[in-house]
């Protein structure tokens, strides 16, 4: 998970939630057909995937809060369901780290506890799906690195009961700074699709939702 690539491949099931919030949208690659029936060599290959385990899981919340009212930036909820590897059934028991840019586009202001805590910043948190499978995170809106390199962007890892940690797709906003044809060409779909629809309540939240589909392990 290195930050100079920021994954820049967003992978995805192209799965579209009618009367979601928000939704990943369906690319090409979804022609693939059997991206659920074999699991991917490289799953595990994550830089940066341990500071998943940097906080207890056993009393993990399913709705986390990553910046408090006084973050400069616009409110954001990511929320959505963690869905079985055929993307049919709400799965309880894992945990979502999520971590991403300040309002300047800046991991800032980390803590020294630990390397990822220094690298990721302070808008960083773990959830973990109930019974339903489902998980929230309340933000900010991300700003694109000040070089302009790469799409705002919000990490995410994903631990399973008994399994090992792995990366998935970046959250990303469709129809912003560099979500071009040949980003979405780059898409890998690691848990479903990354690029999703904002869309914003009359409070001015913006509200996007993720769903993220398991990936078969090797």
């Amino acid at each position: 998970m290195q930050e100079l690539d920021r994954r820049s491949v967003l992978w995805g099931l192209g799965a579209c939630v009618v009367g979601g919030v928000g939704c990943s949208l369906a690319t090409s690659a979804e022609a693939s057909g059997d991206l659920t029936s074999r699991a991917r060599a490289n799953l595990y290959v994550c830089e940066g995937c341990e500071a998943i385990l940097e906080r207890e899981h056993s009393t993990l919340p399913a709705t986390v809060q990553l910046a408090n009212s006084a973050e400069p930036g616009e409110r954001l909820r990511l929320t959505g369901r963690v869905l079985s590897v055929d993307g049919r059934k709400p799965v309880a028991g894992v945990v979502i780290y999520a971590h991403h840019t300040n309002a300047e586009g800046l991991y800032a202001n980390g803590r020294d506890e630990s390397e990822w805590s220094r690298r990721h910043g302070r808008l960083r948190g773990w959830a973990k799906t109930g019974a339903d499978g489902v998980y929230t995170f309340n933000t900010i809106k991300p700003a694109p690195y000040p070089n302009d390199t790469l799409p705002a962007h919000i990490h995410l890892v994903i631990q399973e009961p008994g399994r090992r940690a792995y990366y998935i797709d970046d959250v990303v906003f469709d129809g912003e700074f560099g979500v071009t044809p040949e980003y979405r060409a780059s898409q890998e779909f690691r848990g479903g699709g990354g690029i999703i629809r904002l869309e914003r309540d009359s409070d001015g939240l913006w509200l996007a939702k993720r769903d993220i589909v398991l990936e078969r392990h090797p």
